[in-house]
């Protein structure tokens, strides 16, 4: 779940990133009051540390599961 939460997170980060870049416009800051509002702040943190949690996704071992249905 927690894994989930972290990617979703990311994509919220890599949509707002990509809005950035091709707009000029940060929709995080637009939605809650500017880069420097408490809220925002929060948003941008919460991101980074999905990144972080993120990474670990690149080292895990995945098992494949078949279901026979």
């Amino acid at each position: 779940m927690l894994d989930k939460i972290a990617l979703i997170l990311v994509i919220i980060g890599a949509l707002n990133w990509g809005s950035i870049g091709l707009f000029q416009f940060d929709i995080v800051a637009w939605a809650f009051g500017g880069t420097a509002a408490i809220v925002s702040r929060i948003i941008y943190t919460l991101v980074g540390l999905a990144g972080i949690w993120c990474i670990s996704l690149l080292f895990r071992d995945n098992e494949v599961v078949h279901v026979k249905e």
